[in-house]
C-alpha cells in the first residue's frame, strides 16, 4: 500500500517533531540520514540546537554528503564568488548548521556525524570528521546500519494527492527499514518533512503506507540545493572526446559527476548531433590512431539510432541532456519476457518501460524542474529505486538486471592512477578521506561480471599547472580504492588505456602512453628499475606531443568552429562574470614571478574590462590592497585567450 498523509499523523510544527524524536530516543537520537538532497535541514538543524550544550542529551547523525554552500575564501576569490553564492542559492537558503561547524572542526563533543562520502575536500582539515567516516560500499550501508542502533530516521520527501514519494533518495531507506524488519529489531520512529519543490517521482520511489510514523509540512521551506554549473576546461573536454569513443549504440550508461562528467556528455551530443565534425575533432586528438583502434573493436562512431539506456547511482544534469537530444531512449523493462523481445529487436512499446533508473537525484534547478515535468508526461520513463538494484547486479533480479544493462559503460572519475591499474578515487596516503568510495566499487566489479560491459574511468593526467604541474599517473600510491586485479580502462585527454587481462608490463605501457609527456620518462624510469618494464623499451616519439601545447594544437580547428564553449549546457554565471573566471583562474595558479611582471605591466584594456572591474568592486580602489588587486585583475583580463 502506498502512503496516504491521511494515516498519518501531520503538521506544521518542526518543533513539536523535535520534541518527539527527543523523547522516542530518550534524548540520544541515533539519526540516519539520506545522502545529499534527501537531508530535511530545518528539522536537522533544530535537532542539533535541542542537543547543543546539554550533557543529559547526544546527538549521532549517519548519513553521507552533508551539503553546504561553497566558502567565498578571500581576497579577489571572496570578492567573486560571495555576491555569486548569495545569488545562487538565495538568501533564505539553510546550511546544516553541523556541517559547517564540522567543518571548522569544532562538533561539540555530544555530537558524532558519520558519513561515508563526504563533500570532495571539503573535511581534510577536520579531525573529527576524518575519524568518525565510515569506509562502505554504497550497497552495504543498510546492512550495516542494523548494527548502529539507529532510533530515527529522517526523509525530506515529495507530497502529492495525500500520497508521498521518497523523490531524489529511495536509495537507502527502504532496504535499512527491510533489513531492520528482517533483524527482528523495533522499527525506528521514521519522521517525513516535505518540500514543496522537491519532484514527485512515483512507482519504486513512493513510500509504503506504514513507513512514516509523521509528517511534518513546514509553512516556510528553503530553497533545494542545486549545483552550479561549472565551465569544461579544453584538456576536459579532450578527455571527453576519447571516452565518447568507447560508449556503443543501444547501450548502457552510468555517470557520476563533476566537469570531466559534463565533458563526456558534451562529446557524446557531438558525435550523435556533428557527427563528422565529432570524427574530425577524434582524428585530430588521436594522432596514434589508439582510440579509433577501440572505436572499431568495441566502442562505436555512429549517431545512436537505438538509444542508450541510464542505469546510474546518480541522477544528474547529464541524462536530462541526453535525453533532450534523443540520445537517453533505449526502454528497459522489468518483465524478463519483455526485455527479451526488446533485447531481440522486437518493438514492444513505451507502457511500463524506462529509460533511465537511479538511487539518488543531484543536479541544477532545471534538473528538479525536468524530473517534475517527466512524471507528468511520462511516468514510466525514469525510475527512482534502491541503491541494491542499481548497483547490484546479484540477487533475483540478475539475469534481467545483466540483460537490461547490455553493453555497459560504467564511467566514474578518480584522482590518480597507478601505472598497474590500481585506482585511487577517494583519499589520500596518509590516510585521510577526501570524499569516499561511495559506488564506484559496485561499478567496477559488475562491470566484470556483464558480458560486455566495461569499467572507465576518467582522470587528468596531471593536476597544477607549469611548474606546478605533477602526474596523476604514478608508479605507485599508499592507497587504493580499485584494486589493479579489477584493472579495465582509463582515460585521460591524451588517449584511451585498455587494461583488460593485460601484463604488468603491457598495463605499463598503455598507462605510460596516455600519460603527460613532461613525466613519462621518469615513470619509465621507476618501472624498469623495479624489473617492470624491459631495459630497452623506448618511448614512442607519437607520445611526445602529450603535453597542454600538443592539446592546444589539436583542438585549435574544434575552438574556431565554436564547439568549445566552457558553457555548452548554460550557465548560472552572468556574462561578466564568465569573462572573469579564466583571469580570476590564471591569478590563482600563476607563480609570484608572474604575478609581479603582470603587475608592472598589465597591458591594454580589453572589451568588457570596466564592467568586470566593476563587479568585482574595483572600480574605485580605496586602498593599495585595492589598487594591487585592480592592477592584478587588470592584467589577467587582458592575456591573450590561451596563453598560461
Amino acid at each position: 500500500m502506498i502512503a496516504r498523509m491521511a494515516s498519518i499523523p501531520c503538521d506544521n510544527d518542526t518543533a513539536a517533531a523535535v520534541e518527539a524524536i527527543i523523547a522516542h530516543a530518550g534524548g540520544h537520537p541515533r539519526i540516519a540520514a539520506p545522502l545529499g538532497l534527501g537531508k530535511p535541514h530545518g528539522l536537522l538543524n533544530a535537532l542539533y540546537r535541542a542537543v547543543q550544550g546539554r550533557d543529559d542529551r547526544s546527538l549521532t547523525i549517519f548519513t553521507a554528503l552533508s551539503l553546504t554552500r561553497p566558502s567565498p575564501g578571500k581576497g579577489l576569490a571572496a570578492r567573486f564568488a560571495a555576491p555569486f553564492i548569495e545569488r545562487h542559492f538565495g538568501p533564505a537558503y539553510e546550511d546544516l548548521e553541523y556541517a559547517l561547524v564540522q567543518a571548522r572542526d569544532a562538533l561539540p563533543s555530544n555530537v558524532h556525524v558519520h558519513e561515508f562520502y563526504m563533500q570532495s575536500g571539503a573535511l581534510l582539515d577536520s579531525s573529527a570528521a576524518q575519524r568518525d567516516y565510515i569506509s562502505q560500499n554504497y550497497t552495504h550501508v543498510a546492512r550495516d546500519l542494523v548494527a548502529r542502533q539507529i532510533n530515527v530516521l529522517v526523509q525530506l520527501v515529495a507530497v502529492r494527492d495525500g500520497r508521498i514519494s521518497l523523490s531524489s533518495n529511495p536509495d537507502l531507506s527502504f532496504d535499512f527499514l527491510d533489513n531492520v524488519a528482517r533483524a527482528g529489531m523495533p522499527k525506528p520512529l521514521c519522521v517525513a518533512v516535505a518540500h514543496p519543490d522537491m519532484p514527485y517521482v512515483s512507482g519504486h520511489a513512493e513510500a509504503p503506507e506504514d513507513m512514516f510514523d509523521r509528517l511534518v509540512m513546514p509553512p516556510v521551506s528553503p530553497p533545494l540545493f542545486a549545483l552550479p554549473r561549472s565551465p569544461i576546461e579544453p584538456a576536459e573536454f579532450a578527455l571527453g572526446m576519447h571516452a565518447s569513443a568507447l560508449v556503443v549504440d543501444e547501450g548502457t550508461l552510468q555517470i557520476g559527476i563533476g566537469a570531466l562528467s559534463d565533458a563526456l556528455v558534451r562529446a557524446i551530443l557531438l558525435r550523435h548531433e556533428q557527427n563528422a565534425s565529432w570524427h574530425e575533432g577524434l582524428t585530430a586528438l588521436d594522432e596514434t590512431g589508439a582510440t579509433r583502434r577501440y572505436l572499431a573493436a568495441w566502442g562505436g562512431g555512429d549517431t545512436f539510432l537505438r538509444g542508450l539506456y541510464g542505469a546510474s547511482e546518480m541522477v544528474m544534469d547529464g541524462f536530462m541532456h541526453l535525453q533532450r537530444a534523443g540520445i537517453l531512449r533505449r526502454r528497459a523493462y522489468d518483465d524478463i519476457a519483455v526485455e527479451r523481445r526488446a533485447a531481440a529487436g522486437e518493438e514492444v512499446g513505451t507502457t511500463g518501460g524506462h529509460y533511465l533508473r537511479g538511487a539518488f537525484l543531484l543536479g541544477s534547478r532545471e534538473l528538479y524542474a525536468w524530473m517534475h515535468r517527466s512524471e507528468i508526461d511520462d511516468p514510466d520513463a525514469i525510475d527512482m529505486c534502491r541503491v541494491s538494484n542499481v548497483n547490484h547486479l546479484y540477487g533475483d533480479h540478475q539475469p534481467l538486471a545483466a540483460l537490461q544493462r547490455r553493453g555497459a559503460r560504467f564511467f566514474n572519475t578518480c584522482m590518480m592512477a597507478t601505472l598497474f591499474g590500481a585506482a585511487v578515487s577517494d583519499g589520500l596516503d596518509d590516510g585521510r578521506v577526501v570524499s569516499g568510495v561511495g559506488g564506484q566499487y559496485n561499478f567496477v566489479a559488475m562491470a566484470h561480471e556483464i558480458a560486455g560491459g566495461r569499467s572507465i574511468l576518467l582522470l587528468r593526467a596531471t593536476r597544477g599547472k607549469g611548474a606546478r604541474a605533477v602526474s596523476n599517473i604514478r608508479f605507485g600510491y599508499g592507497h587504493t580504492t580499485i584494486p589493479r586485479h579489477l584493472r579495465d580502462v582509463f582515460v585521460t585527454e591524451y588517449g584511451v588505456a585498455d587494461l583488460r587481462g593485460l601484463s604488468d608490463e603491457a598495463c605499463v605501457e598503455a598507462m605510460l602512453s596516455i600519460a603527460d609527456a613532461r613525466f613519462v620518462d621518469g615513470l619509465a624510469a621507476e618501472a624498469k628499475k623495479a624489473g617492470k618494464l624491459r631495459a630497452d623499451f623506448r618511448v614512442p616519439e607519437g607520445w611526445r606531443s602529450h603535453t597542454p601545447e600538443g592539446l592546444a594544437r589539436a583542438l585549435e580547428p574544434m575552438r574556431r568552429r565554436g564547439l568549445l564553449a566552457p558553457f555548452p549546457f548554460g550557465s548560472d554565471f552572468t556574462e561578466v562574470e564568465q569573462q572573469l573566471l579564466p583571469a580570476l583562474s590564471w591569478l590563482r595558479d600563476a607563480g609570484k614571478g608572474a604575478l609581479v611582471r603582470a603587475a608592472l605591466a598589465p597591458g591594454r584594456a580589453v572589451a568588457g574590462e570596466a564592467e568586470a572591474l566593476e563587479r568585482m568592486g574595483l572600480t574605485r580602489p580605496a586602498s593599495w590592497r585595492e589598487r594591487l588587486e585592480r592592477r592584478l585583475v587588470q592584467a589577467a583580463l587582458r592575456r591573450p585567450p590561451g596563453l598560461g
